[in-house]
Protein backbone atom coordinates (compact mmCIF):
# COMPACT_ATOMS: atom_id res chain seq x y z
CA UNK A 1 0.00 0.00 0.00
CA UNK A 2 1.54 3.60 -0.50
CA UNK A 3 1.93 5.67 1.89
CA UNK A 4 0.56 9.23 1.55
CA UNK A 5 3.97 10.45 0.53
CA UNK A 6 3.78 7.72 -2.35
CA UNK A 7 0.21 8.99 -3.01
CA UNK A 8 1.65 12.78 -3.20
CA UNK A 9 4.66 11.74 -4.87
CA UNK A 10 3.26 9.98 -7.87
CA UNK A 11 0.12 12.78 -8.07
CA UNK A 12 2.81 15.46 -8.80
CA UNK A 13 4.83 13.34 -11.26
CA UNK A 14 2.57 14.80 -14.22
CA UNK A 15 3.36 18.19 -13.22
CA UNK A 16 7.18 17.65 -13.10
CA UNK A 17 7.22 15.85 -16.35
CA UNK A 18 4.79 18.62 -18.41
CA UNK A 19 7.52 20.88 -16.85
CA UNK A 20 10.82 19.34 -17.73
CA UNK A 21 9.70 19.03 -21.27
CA UNK A 22 9.31 22.80 -21.55
CA UNK A 23 12.34 23.50 -19.18
CA UNK A 24 14.71 21.44 -21.52
CA UNK A 25 13.53 23.10 -24.27
CA UNK A 26 14.66 25.84 -23.01
CA UNK A 27 18.29 24.89 -21.76
CA UNK A 28 19.05 23.60 -24.83
CA UNK A 29 18.64 27.16 -26.93
CA UNK A 30 20.51 28.39 -24.55
CA UNK A 31 24.51 29.43 -25.36
CA UNK A 32 27.20 29.69 -22.70
CA UNK A 33 29.48 32.56 -23.97
CA UNK A 34 32.48 31.39 -21.33
CA UNK A 35 32.59 27.64 -23.46
CA UNK A 36 35.21 28.35 -26.02
CA UNK A 37 35.43 24.93 -28.01
CA UNK A 38 32.47 24.89 -30.26
CA UNK A 39 34.08 27.85 -31.96
CA UNK A 40 38.26 26.43 -32.06
CA UNK A 41 37.53 22.70 -32.47
CA UNK A 42 35.27 20.98 -35.55
CA UNK A 43 32.52 18.48 -33.42
CA UNK A 44 31.62 15.03 -34.91
CA UNK A 45 28.68 13.79 -33.73
CA UNK A 46 28.57 10.88 -35.94
CA UNK A 47 29.18 7.98 -34.58
CA UNK A 48 26.79 5.65 -32.87
CA UNK A 49 25.79 7.06 -29.34
CA UNK A 50 26.43 3.53 -27.62
CA UNK A 51 29.61 3.15 -29.97
CA UNK A 52 32.63 1.58 -27.22
CA UNK A 53 35.41 3.51 -29.44
CA UNK A 54 35.86 5.45 -32.44
CA UNK A 55 39.02 4.68 -34.73
CA UNK A 56 40.66 7.51 -36.89
CA UNK A 57 43.66 7.65 -38.93
CA UNK A 58 46.80 9.73 -38.79
CA UNK A 59 48.69 9.97 -42.24
CA UNK A 60 52.03 11.76 -43.42
CA UNK A 61 53.13 11.33 -47.02
CA UNK A 62 56.72 11.51 -48.35
CA UNK A 63 58.35 11.90 -52.23
CA UNK A 64 58.81 13.96 -54.79
CA UNK A 65 59.21 14.05 -58.53
CA UNK A 66 62.31 14.59 -60.34
CA UNK A 67 63.27 14.89 -63.64
CA UNK A 68 64.62 11.59 -65.44
CA UNK A 69 65.40 10.51 -69.18
CA UNK A 70 63.63 8.12 -70.80
CA UNK A 71 65.52 5.14 -70.35
CA UNK A 72 65.31 5.73 -66.39
CA UNK A 73 64.56 2.84 -64.30
CA UNK A 74 65.32 4.82 -61.05
CA UNK A 75 62.03 6.12 -61.26
CA UNK A 76 60.82 8.24 -57.87
CA UNK A 77 57.62 7.31 -56.19
CA UNK A 78 55.33 8.98 -53.42
CA UNK A 79 53.90 6.49 -50.64
CA UNK A 80 52.38 7.78 -47.54
CA UNK A 81 52.80 6.43 -43.75
CA UNK A 82 49.10 5.91 -42.16
CA UNK A 83 48.67 5.47 -38.02
CA UNK A 84 45.61 4.06 -37.08
CA UNK A 85 44.65 5.34 -33.65
CA UNK A 86 41.46 4.40 -31.43
CA UNK A 87 39.88 6.42 -28.97
CA UNK A 88 37.65 4.85 -26.56
CA UNK A 89 34.85 6.30 -25.77
CA UNK A 90 32.87 7.46 -22.00
CA UNK A 91 30.11 7.95 -20.86
CA UNK A 92 29.85 10.76 -17.90
CA UNK A 93 26.76 12.30 -16.17
CA UNK A 94 24.91 15.68 -14.96
CA UNK A 95 21.74 15.43 -14.02
CA UNK A 96 19.59 17.97 -11.72
CA UNK A 97 16.43 17.23 -9.17
CA UNK A 98 13.26 19.01 -7.43
CA UNK A 99 12.59 17.92 -3.73
CA UNK A 100 9.06 16.92 -3.01
CA UNK A 101 8.69 20.15 -1.40
CA UNK A 102 9.35 22.31 -4.17
CA UNK A 103 7.18 20.81 -7.02
CA UNK A 104 4.43 20.76 -4.23
CA UNK A 105 4.52 24.28 -3.87
CA UNK A 106 4.47 25.14 -7.95
CA UNK A 107 1.43 22.83 -8.34
CA UNK A 108 -0.50 24.18 -5.40
CA UNK A 109 0.42 27.84 -7.13
CA UNK A 110 0.28 26.85 -10.31
CA UNK A 111 3.49 28.12 -11.08
CA UNK A 112 6.33 27.10 -13.38
CA UNK A 113 9.43 25.33 -12.14
CA UNK A 114 12.88 27.32 -12.82
CA UNK A 115 14.95 26.12 -15.29
CA UNK A 116 17.90 27.20 -13.07
CA UNK A 117 19.13 23.18 -11.80
CA UNK A 118 18.76 22.11 -15.69
CA UNK A 119 21.00 24.73 -16.85
CA UNK A 120 23.68 24.88 -14.17
CA UNK A 121 23.62 20.84 -15.09
CA UNK A 122 23.58 21.93 -19.10
CA UNK A 123 26.61 24.14 -18.11
CA UNK A 124 28.32 21.64 -15.88
CA UNK A 125 28.37 19.44 -19.04
CA UNK A 126 29.79 22.09 -21.51
CA UNK A 127 32.45 23.46 -19.30
CA UNK A 128 33.70 19.11 -18.69
CA UNK A 129 33.95 19.05 -22.65
CA UNK A 130 35.33 22.26 -22.93
CA UNK A 131 38.37 21.02 -20.30
CA UNK A 132 38.37 17.73 -22.58
CA UNK A 133 38.47 19.24 -25.24
CA UNK A 134 41.73 21.82 -24.57
CA UNK A 135 43.69 19.51 -22.21
CA UNK A 136 42.88 16.48 -22.43
CA UNK A 137 42.38 14.15 -19.45
CA UNK A 138 44.72 12.05 -17.96
CA UNK A 139 42.41 9.37 -16.44
CA UNK A 140 41.19 8.20 -20.08
CA UNK A 141 44.28 9.10 -22.14
CA UNK A 142 43.11 12.07 -23.84
CA UNK A 143 45.25 14.68 -24.65
CA UNK A 144 44.19 18.22 -25.73
CA UNK A 145 44.18 20.71 -28.23
CA UNK A 146 46.67 22.89 -26.08
CA UNK A 147 48.95 20.13 -24.83
CA UNK A 148 48.84 17.60 -27.46
CA UNK A 149 52.60 15.59 -27.47
CA UNK A 150 52.16 15.05 -31.51
CA UNK A 151 52.24 18.67 -32.47
CA UNK A 152 55.65 20.09 -33.21
CA UNK A 153 56.75 22.52 -30.42
CA UNK A 154 58.68 25.57 -31.68
CA UNK A 155 60.54 28.03 -29.17
CA UNK A 156 60.20 31.46 -29.88
CA UNK A 157 63.27 33.66 -29.97
CA UNK A 158 62.60 35.88 -27.09
CA UNK A 159 59.60 36.70 -24.71
CA UNK A 160 57.04 39.19 -26.25
CA UNK A 161 57.20 41.06 -23.07
CA UNK A 162 59.53 44.51 -24.43
CA UNK A 163 59.49 42.65 -28.23
CA UNK A 164 59.34 45.18 -30.63
CA UNK A 165 55.93 44.86 -32.78
CA UNK A 166 57.55 44.17 -35.88
CA UNK A 167 59.35 41.34 -34.20
CA UNK A 168 55.79 40.23 -32.26
CA UNK A 169 54.19 40.36 -36.01
CA UNK A 170 57.19 38.26 -37.54
CA UNK A 171 56.48 35.72 -34.66
CA UNK A 172 52.41 35.67 -35.64
CA UNK A 173 53.41 35.50 -39.42
CA UNK A 174 55.93 32.97 -38.67
CA UNK A 175 53.04 30.55 -36.98
CA UNK A 176 50.71 31.01 -39.94
CA UNK A 177 53.75 29.96 -42.29
CA UNK A 178 54.93 27.36 -39.88
CA UNK A 179 52.14 25.01 -40.97
CA UNK A 180 53.20 25.55 -44.31
CA UNK A 181 56.50 24.44 -43.76
CA UNK A 182 55.80 21.39 -41.53
CA UNK A 183 53.79 20.15 -44.34
CA UNK A 184 55.45 20.90 -47.03
CA UNK A 185 51.99 21.49 -48.66
CA UNK A 186 50.28 25.21 -49.20
CA UNK A 187 48.28 24.80 -45.74
CA UNK A 188 48.41 27.60 -43.79
CA UNK A 189 47.12 28.02 -40.34
CA UNK A 190 43.62 30.14 -39.98
CA UNK A 191 43.38 30.31 -36.14
CA UNK A 192 45.91 31.64 -33.60
CA UNK A 193 45.28 31.27 -30.23
CA UNK A 194 47.49 33.33 -27.37
CA UNK A 195 47.71 33.58 -23.77
CA UNK A 196 45.52 35.77 -22.13
CA UNK A 197 47.82 38.28 -21.48
CA UNK A 198 49.88 38.29 -24.83
CA UNK A 199 46.18 38.75 -26.37
CA UNK A 200 45.47 41.34 -23.91
CA UNK A 201 48.83 43.36 -24.55
CA UNK A 202 48.45 43.25 -28.65
CA UNK A 203 45.28 44.26 -28.35
CA UNK A 204 45.61 47.44 -26.22
CA UNK A 205 49.61 48.53 -27.77
CA UNK A 206 49.99 50.94 -30.66
CA UNK A 207 52.02 49.29 -33.30
CA UNK A 208 54.42 52.10 -33.10
CA UNK A 209 54.46 55.35 -30.82
CA UNK A 210 53.27 57.89 -34.05
CA UNK A 211 49.71 55.04 -34.72
CA UNK A 212 46.52 54.91 -33.28
CA UNK A 213 46.55 51.24 -34.71
CA UNK A 214 46.90 48.04 -31.99
CA UNK A 215 49.47 45.48 -33.42
CA UNK A 216 46.37 43.03 -33.06
CA UNK A 217 44.53 45.11 -35.11
CA UNK A 218 47.18 45.24 -37.61
CA UNK A 219 47.83 42.19 -38.06
CA UNK A 220 44.50 41.19 -38.50
CA UNK A 221 44.35 43.66 -41.41
CA UNK A 222 47.92 42.63 -42.85
CA UNK A 223 48.60 38.66 -42.21
CA UNK A 224 50.17 36.02 -44.43
CA UNK A 225 46.59 34.27 -44.22
CA UNK A 226 44.20 37.17 -45.50
CA UNK A 227 46.87 38.23 -48.02
CA UNK A 228 46.97 34.66 -49.38
CA UNK A 229 43.21 33.58 -48.89
CA UNK A 230 41.25 36.69 -48.51
CA UNK A 231 39.59 35.32 -45.63
CA UNK A 232 40.13 36.72 -42.13
CA UNK A 233 42.05 34.93 -39.67
CA UNK A 234 41.00 34.32 -36.52
CA UNK A 235 43.03 35.07 -33.41
CA UNK A 236 41.66 34.30 -29.63
CA UNK A 237 42.60 34.76 -25.94
CA UNK A 238 42.32 31.33 -24.50
CA UNK A 239 42.59 30.59 -20.49
CA UNK A 240 45.43 27.92 -19.52
CA UNK A 241 48.16 29.06 -22.38
CA UNK A 242 50.14 31.00 -19.45
CA UNK A 243 52.42 28.48 -18.14
CA UNK A 244 51.19 25.43 -20.67
CA UNK A 245 54.29 25.80 -22.50
CA UNK A 246 57.91 23.75 -22.47
CA UNK A 247 59.09 25.03 -18.70
CA UNK A 248 56.00 26.75 -17.43
CA UNK A 249 56.42 29.00 -20.14
CA UNK A 250 53.52 31.11 -22.25
CA UNK A 251 52.61 28.59 -25.69
CA UNK A 252 50.77 30.45 -28.32
CA UNK A 253 49.11 27.72 -30.94
CA UNK A 254 48.53 28.00 -34.75
CA UNK A 255 46.13 25.41 -36.77
CA UNK A 256 44.18 24.89 -39.19
CA UNK A 257 40.89 25.02 -38.02
CA UNK A 258 39.58 21.85 -40.62
CA UNK A 259 37.64 18.81 -39.59
CA UNK A 260 40.35 17.07 -41.66
CA UNK A 261 42.63 18.13 -39.28
CA UNK A 262 41.15 17.81 -35.93
CA UNK A 263 37.63 16.59 -34.65
CA UNK A 264 35.69 16.68 -31.07
CA UNK A 265 34.44 13.10 -31.18
CA UNK A 266 30.81 13.37 -29.05
CA UNK A 267 28.94 10.08 -29.86
CA UNK A 268 26.20 11.06 -27.56
CA UNK A 269 25.77 14.92 -26.93
CA UNK A 270 24.47 15.99 -23.42
CA UNK A 271 20.46 14.36 -22.80
CA UNK A 272 18.13 14.12 -20.08
CA UNK A 273 16.48 11.10 -19.37
CA UNK A 274 12.83 11.15 -18.27
CA UNK A 275 12.39 12.19 -14.51
CA UNK A 276 12.38 9.56 -11.82
CA UNK A 277 10.93 9.41 -8.22
CA UNK A 278 14.27 8.77 -5.47
CA UNK A 279 12.78 9.08 -2.31
CA UNK A 280 11.11 12.59 -1.43
CA UNK A 281 13.46 13.97 -4.93
CA UNK A 282 12.02 14.19 -8.78
CA UNK A 283 15.04 13.05 -10.02
CA UNK A 284 16.39 14.02 -14.05
CA UNK A 285 19.12 12.33 -14.89
CA UNK A 286 21.68 14.21 -17.81
CA UNK A 287 24.32 11.23 -19.41
CA UNK A 288 26.54 11.81 -22.37
CA UNK A 289 29.29 9.55 -24.38
CA UNK A 290 32.54 11.80 -25.37
CA UNK A 291 35.45 10.59 -27.15
CA UNK A 292 37.66 13.05 -27.11
CA UNK A 293 39.76 14.88 -29.36
CA UNK A 294 41.29 13.57 -32.60
CA UNK A 295 44.16 15.54 -34.19
CA UNK A 296 44.32 14.14 -37.84
CA UNK A 297 47.20 16.11 -39.00
CA UNK A 298 49.30 16.88 -36.17
CA UNK A 299 51.89 18.94 -38.41
CA UNK A 300 49.23 21.01 -39.44
CA UNK A 301 49.06 22.71 -35.79
CA UNK A 302 51.92 24.61 -34.56
CA UNK A 303 53.38 25.24 -30.39
CA UNK A 304 55.03 28.11 -30.13
CA UNK A 305 56.57 28.25 -26.71
CA UNK A 306 58.00 31.13 -24.59
CA UNK A 307 56.19 34.04 -26.76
Amino acid sequence: MHNINDATMQANLGFVQAQTAHVETNVYKMRYPAIQYPGLIPVDTTANPWATSVTYYSQDQAGQAAWVNGMARDIPYADTAMQAFNTPVSMAAIGYRYSLEEVSQAAMLNRALTDDKASAARLAYEQFVDKVALYGDTTKGFQGLLNSTAVPVVAAAASWVGLTSDKILADLNGMITGVFTATNTVALADTILLPWERYNYIASTPRSDSSDVTILQYFLQNNVYTAQTGQPIMVRGVLGLSTIGAGGKPRAVAYRRSPDVLKLHIPMPHRFLPVQIILLDYVVPGIFRLGGLDIRLPKEITYLDGI
